[in-house]
């Protein structure tokens, strides 16, 4: 089944600092501040949520098809798609613009600060939802504020069932907008932060905002998630993962398996279950488009976590 992924496409430059934020910030002077720390170590990650999801559901065997906007400097990520078999029709570049970026500086307590560029994502509702064709499934993931509406309406519009995953883009919409994706939406998939925050602007609780949709999905990070569905709450155990290096990319990870399990019709408690195991894969590793499983691989941990397998 082809699954239309809308949501970024981004850069991710993170950078090391060797000492910590708090000595080099003075309290008393942060009305004047004008800082620098040298950062000897730096890496360059592919990323963004559609990237990200894309790349988890090509692992598993499935069949993306990203919908994003980039900008002048794309290449690479574009270079990067077509080898690996992905469809990059509907990525439309965008000139005299940036592909989206985020700058992000880490010191020895692992505290972060971070600038991001929009950039091209803020082009994202020039893209639209009906040209492209054979789509059986798709996810609104996070985007520019004027795409995620349009494409919303744009996928009940023509019939495609959709999961609504408003990640990081939540704080752009207001209770009355975040109802109405609720409403055009089958799926929702939040983390429990989220959950909070969508329940607070609609003044509605999770059981309620389930009624919404065919299935309410709230991740718990190492706690597991669940999946309200059919009037009931199934509890999806967390998977242990072999390490725990880096949990960038782990939401968009479980949203792939999500995905599959939605579209090969697996029922909930394995859907959620092969997602968790998505997500224990991609924490061990950094970035997130750096892990490299097999559907063997993938086969196995989850028998090895379940005592079955996921297919």
């Amino acid at each position: 089944m082809r699954t239309l992924i809308c949501g970024s496409m981004a850069y991710d430059t993170i950078m090391v600092f060797g000492d910590r934020f708090k000595n080099h910030i003075l309290p008393e002077q942060i009305h004047i501040l004008n800082v620098a720390f040298l950062v000897p170590e730096m890496r360059r990650e592919f990323g963004g949520c559609a990237g990200n999801i894309a790349y988890n559901l090509k692992l598993l065997g499935g069949e993306p098809l990203i919908m994003a906007t980039v900008g002048d400097d794309s290449a690479p990520y574009l270079y990067r798609l077509k080898q690996q078999g992905m469809d990059v029709s509907h990525v439309r570049e965008v000139p005299g613009s940036f592909t989206a970026q985020a700058f992000i500086t880490t010191d020895l307590d692992d505290n972060q600060i971070t600038a991001f560029h929009p950039g091209a994502m803020n082009h994202s509702h020039e893209n639209k939802v009906a040209d492209a064709a054979g789509v059986g499934l798709g996810i609104l993931a996070p985007d520019g504020r004027d795409g995620m509406l349009s494409h919303a309406r744009e996928f009940h519009a023509a019939g495609v069932p959709f999961i609504f995953d408003p990640g990081q883009g939540l704080p752009m919409f207001d209770g009355a907008e975040l109802l109405e994706f609720l409403k055009l939406a089958d799926y929702c998939t939040v983390n429990d932060y989220e959950a909070k925050l969508v329940c607070e602007r609609t003044g509605c609780d999770l059981p309620e905002l389930a009624t919404h949709v065919r299935a309410l999905i709230v991740t718990l990070g190492g706690n597991g998630s669940r999946i309200y569905a059919d009037g009931q709450r199934i509890d999806i155990p967390s998977v242990k993962p072999d390490a725990v290096i880096d949990p960038t990319g782990c939401g968009d990870a479980y949203r792939a398996g999500l995905l599959y399990g939605i579209g090969h019709d697996l029922g909930w408690e394995k859907t959620g279950r092969l997602a968790s195991v998505m997500g224990a894969i991609k924490i061990a590793h950094r970035g997130g488009q750096n892990h490299k499983p097999g559907r063997d691989e993938i086969a196995a941990r989850y028998e090895a976590a379940f005592g079955a397998t996921p297919w």
